[in-house]
């Protein structure tokens, strides 16, 4: 039953996650849905830290149940975390999760928001968090989400009096929203965002606890709840057929890089919330109470709310183009309205159901998914009136020209109308990427100057048609955005964004280059053309102290979307050293230096990520024993292809290929990181591994979180996973016994090699272990006992068990020398004695 349950989970999840890719229509429940959304001027904002904090059980009932317009700010993208799906990390890990974070949002009906917060990864203390995010421009941030939102009731996720009890990213999400409730207001405060926007003061502020906040459900239940609302959150909707908790659970499954896919959950469950500021709750559990949240609530809303009331009051399920008439007049009505936010929310929301009413299908679809500036693109637009309504095309106007195109058709009932038309990328047009990429980031914050931009979940789209149309006689424009559809035999139909990419790019094969020796490589760089006829050279920028030939390349490549190869020879200096190469093509006396990065994933729209082409050089001098590495794969990273830079032979091993004969030839197994939380096989699979060390292996163990590990023996003796965890990378890391051959052999390790770690010494290391265990090192945070878990070694049998929390998955691929040299040191465990009889 529970495999009936989930694979139904993912069958609903993979019609949401296909819907994400296309444009939305809209049957006649989800237009009455939309009309009772109409209805009600009331709105929540939900604030936390990260994607995956928002309690989307509670987002659903405040957009579904009270039809409230509801929205979660998360302050950061989530780019600190870890990724189960694939390799990205850091910048792209931010772009996945801000496009699932959308994919939830069009489950549960929230709407999605952001500050500039760069999430940096754990943090223990709202204080540290503060520091490193520059407290007062995400303040700033949270303030100018309030006044944009404008909404009448906050909830924060985590509890602002907690600090140092949990992350301090929660903390300081709820520290900060509790000083914006007081400040949002305030004209003095931030007071050149009041160009774009108005002060605005939200009635009541809560924070969304439960029993886990006070330590158990029996400690919870003797709570004086008497400053607490509760929400009855299991409510079951007709019209969807689901309940609200199985709404959640699809929204919460959009988290898929992070593991979240879940099995729905049905029946009564309570939620709860306490009042921290505002306007005390005489009685019930109205959020709302003292706000009219009809149309009365703006002047010159009653006879709108007169007219919108009696069509959600007497809707039409089997013709919903019959309340035309009455829609078009309230939309009228609204666009005389003085109060501009309401004014332009409901004009929004109003169209979008007018537009569903006639079955109305506007579309602009490109021939190509790119085009460069000054490049010539194809637009067909597909126009059909699917109703009975009187609907003509006054005229439509491209984003790329200064003024419209006359077409004065009228939209024959269900008579389909295509028209094309050629345009050319305006040279200045700016490129599709992530706005909070363009410019540099620091360790906390990411760089975004413009106003308008910031809070915004995406860049908005560079290229759209305004139709200008007029249905029944009443003026309405409608844009759409212009989009790649193509399709695929074994998928069928199929949508992407279209995208403005530069002319030409350049990539280089690695994030880093590893020079073992002195030995030179030759260092392949791939440059694409975004436009046909592109003719130039490429040459390389790299450290003074390394030599590159030659020193530049000529390219000619006919065909927009073609690749050319060159090779460049990079000789490395005799000592270590450290810098980055980066490919520079010429084009007409213009330098080109970026690279396009695709992600492309089922369950969110494909993405296209323009950044910096470089990557780092490496002059290492390292030793190592043994070459044949067998990897088995856990969460994504790219710990393999770091091996195989220095000069290991690494074999991935699959689950169902763990087997004595299959082990025998390795030097060392490694396995991937949080595998013993996600590879179920592993649960039939381990004996073997046990067994490979017993008969003189080498079994390195990388971190799994403490909770779901699948196996009863992780270790061949006792060995307990806890939450514990060194976050500052810069923090002093003690040798515990420096004579131990790990840390002498064939490296020599010293407190050195830990310089230039990035953000984080390591995680989730074990607090107990058998006698049989050597820590090797000890670290802590400022303020804490000793953490000396990060490193173990046990002796079992003839072979070596190694488990280590330090994070070698974040240190490759920034290319740090000394993670290198210990993890060839735990590679080479045992080889001491083989290496003295060789010699």
């Amino acid at each position: 039953m529970h495999q009936l349950r989930l694979c139904l989970l993912l069958a609903i999840s993979t019609i949401f996650s296909l819907q994400a890719q296309q444009p939305k229509t809209y049957n006649a429940s989800e237009i009455y849905e939309a009309v009772q959304k109409l209805n009600v001027l009331g709105s929540v904002l939900y604030v936390a830290a990260h994607p995956d904090d928002e309690n989307t059980r509670l987002i659903s009932y405040m957009s579904n149940e009270v039809k409230a317009r509801t929205a979660y700010l998360s302050l950061t993208r989530g780019d600190g975390g870890q990724n189960l799906i694939g390799p990205e990390i850091r910048e792209l890990l931010g772009v996945i999760r801000t496009q699932e974070l959308l994919a939830a949002r069009r489950v549960d009906g929230g709407e999605q928001m952001f500050s500039r917060a760069n999430d940096f990864g754990y943090s223990k203390h709202p204080d540290e968090t503060l520091e490193i995010w520059n407290e007062d421009e995400v303040l700033a941030d949270v303030v100018w989400a309030i006044r944009k939102f404008k909404p009448d009731v906050i909830i924060n996720r985590f509890d602002h009096r907690r600090a140092g009890q949990t992350h301090g990213h929660h903390t300081a999400s709820a520290t900060l929203s509790m000083e914006a409730f007081d400040i949002a207001n305030d004209a003095s405060k931030y007071a050149s965002q009041l160009e774009l926007t108005e002060t605005w003061q939200p009635k009541r502020l809560f924070y969304n606890t439960s029993w886990w906040r006070y330590g158990s459900q029996e400690k919870f239940d003797k709570l004086d709840k008497s400053n607490m609302l509760n929400f009855d959150v299991g409510v079951f909707y007709p019209s969807k057929g689901m309940s609200n908790n199985e709404v959640a659970a699809l929204a919460s499954s959009q988290h898929l890089c992070q593991g979240f896919g879940r099995l729905s959950q049905r029946g009564t469950q309570q939620e709860y919330i306490e009042l921290l500021k505002g306007e005390p709750i005489s009685e019930g559990n109205n959020v709302f109470e003292g706000i009219d949240v009809s149309w009365n609530r703006i002047e010159g809303g009653e006879a709108i709310g007169t007219i919108l009331k009696s069509v959600e009051t007497n809707f039409n399920f089997k013709n919903p183009a019959s309340h035309l008439p009455e829609l078009l007049e309230a939309y009228k009505l609204l666009q005389s309205i003085k109060d501009k936010h309401w004014k332009t929310v409901k004009t929004k929301e109003l169209k979008t159901i007018i537009e569903a009413c006639t079955g109305l299908y506007l579309e602009v679809s490109v021939n190509t998914p790119t085009a460069a500036p000054n490049s010539e693109v194809k637009l067909n637009m597909e126009v059909l009136n699917r109703s009975t309504v009187s609907i003509d095309l006054v005229s439509y106007k491209l984003s790329t020209l200064e003024s419209g195109i006359a077409k004065n058709m009228t939209l024959s009932s269900n008579q389909k109308l295509n028209f094309e038309e050629g345009i050319t990328i305006p040279n200045n047009s700016n490129y599709t990427t992530p706005y909070w990429l363009n410019t540099k980031s620091t360790l906390g914050m990411y760089n975004v100057k413009d106003q308008s931009l910031i809070g915004l979940p995406e860049t908005p789209r560079a290229v759209f048609v305004a139709f200008n149309l007029l249905v029944d006689g009443t003026p309405l424009t409608i844009t759409k955005p212009v989009v790649y559809r193509y399709s695929k035999p074994d998928k069928g139909e199929l949508y992407r964004p279209f995208e403005i990419v530069p002319i030409v790019s350049a990539s280089l094969g690695h994030e880093v280059y590893i020079f073992e020796n002195d030995h030179q490589k030759e260092i392949e760089v791939t440059v694409k053309a975004g436009k046909d006829n592109v003719e130039g050279f490429v040459q390389m920028a790299y450290p003074k102290d390394w030599q590159v030939f030659p020193q530049k390349q000529k390219i000619d490549i006919a065909s927009k979307g073609d690749i050319q190869n060159v090779i460049f020879t990079v000789i490395p200096p005799k000592h270590q050293s450290e810098g980055l190469l980066t490919p520079m093509v010429n084009i007409d006396g213009e330098f080109y230096t970026d690279k396009i990065i695709e992600i492309d994933y089922a369950h969110i729209p494909f993405q296209t990520v323009l950044m910096p082409s470089e990557s780092k050089v490496v002059r290492l001098n390292i030793e190592k024993e043994g070459s044949n590495i067998g990897y088995i794969e856990g969460a994504g990273d790219v710990v393999p292809e770091s091996l195989r830079q220095i000069g290991y032979n690494v074999t991935i091993i699959k689950p169902e290929q763990i087997s004595p004969e299959n082990l025998d030839d390795f030097d060392a197994i490694v396995v991937g990181i949080r595998a013993y939380n996600i590879v179920d096989d592993l649960v039939f699979k381990q004996r073997f591994l046990l067994d490979y060390v017993k008969e003189g292996g080498n079994l390195i163990i990388q971190y799994n979180t403490s909770r779901g590990v699948k196996v009863d023996n992780l270790a061949p003796y006792d060995l307990q996973l806890s939450r514990d965890r060194v976050t500052d990378e810069n923090a002093v890391v003690r040798i515990l016994e420096p004579n131990h051959p790990i840390l002498n052999f064939p490296n020599k390790i010293g407190v050195q090699d830990f310089d230039g770690w990035v953000q984080e010494r390591g995680l989730y290391f074990p607090n107990q272990w058998a006698k049989e265990f050597t820590p090797l090192l000890a670290a802590n945070d400022k303020g804490e006992n000793s953490k000396e878990g990060a490193l173990l070694v046990a002796k079992y049998g003839e072979g070596n068990y190694i488990y280590t929390g330090l994070s070698f998955f974040r240190e490759f691929p920034a290319g740090v020398p000394g993670a290198f040299r210990l993890f060839a040191n735990l590679l080479s465990a045992g080889k001491q004695k083989e290496s003295t009889l060789k010699n």
